[in-house]
Parts: structure tokens; C-alpha cells; sequence
């Protein structure tokens, strides 16, 4: 069975293994980075505007902070009912060049017991969720040193 490849929200991330990178935007007058991505105005209260490109983030940052997540969350959140709920590290990490802290999930595998604050993690692709047609993508978290 063929599965196209769905990005769950289009133009946060591009590319695919050692070629995968979040997207975020840059404001062309105050060099602010957001992500995710601002296509209209620039966040930052203190700037007048400028224009907003798109930048590649980076591929690593440090673990800022985490958590579990032991629960079934409510839809939209798509999760099959007849499996057992399997629990999941969410992991916010501060990239440095950027000054910014990104949420996201683990890599599949990878607990809070395995994490501490301040080691480095790298983006990778990931999968959310897989049904009859399509493979909806998004990004995870893995510490370096760590093969899926």
C-alpha cells in the first residue's frame, strides 16, 4: 500500500533525513527569528516592521525543558481508541543562534528518564499519526548520540 507524505502543518519544516530543517521567518529590520513561521507583521513589540524571509532553523539546540505526556489528548489529536494510549516526552529546546525555544515531541523511544536539562537533542522527521492514504509528518526531538 502506497502512503503519500503529508507535512501536519504546511511550511513549518522541509526536507527529510540529514536535509530536514524546522522553517522559521526572520524580520529584515530587527533580525528577530520566529517560529513558528510570521508571515504578516514582526512580533517583536519593540520593532517598526520589516520585511519577514525565511530562514532554515537549527538542527540542534539544548534541552530547556520536558515533561511526559501520560494522557490521551482530546481531538483534533488524532489517536486510535482501540490501542492502548502509549506515553510520549515532550521536549522544549532553546537553540541557541536563534534565542528561541521550540516545543515537540520525543522521538518515539525516548523517555523523560533518558533527558536532562541542558543536554543537546537535533531535529529529525517524524510521523504523527499513519491511516489508509497518507503519512502526516512532523519534526521530533532525539538527543545526539541516539539512532532511531
Amino acid at each position: 500500500m502506497s502512503h503519500g507524505r503529508t507535512p501536519v502543518v504546511t511550511g513549518w519544516f522541509t526536507g527529510e533525513d540529514d536535509g530536514f530543517r524546522l522553517l522559521g521567518t526572520c524580520c529584515s529590520a530587527c533580525g528577530s527569528v520566529f517560529f513558528p513561521r510570521e508571515d504578516v507583521f514582526c512580533r517583536n513589540p519593540g520593532c517598526g516592521g520589516g520585511e519577514l524571509r525565511e530562514v532554515p532553523l537549527s538542527r540542534r539546540g539544548r534541552v530547556w525543558s520536558y515533561t511526559d505526556a501520560r494522557y490521551r489528548p482530546p481531538s483534533p489529536y488524532v489517536s486510535d481508541p482501540e490501542l492502548p494510549w502509549e506515553p510520549y516526552a515532550l521536549i522544549a529546546v532553546e537553540l541557541a543562534a536563534e534565542r528561541l525555544v521550540v516545543l515537540g515531541q520525543g522521538v518515539p523511544g525516548v523517555t523523560v528518564a533518558e533527558l536532562a536539562v541542558g543536554m543537546e537533542v537535533e531535529v529529525v522527521p517524524g510521523v504523527l499519526h499513519e491511516d489508509a492514504e497518507t503519512t502526516w509528518t512532523t519534526w521530533h526531538w532525539r538527543p545526539t548520540g541516539v539512532t532511531a
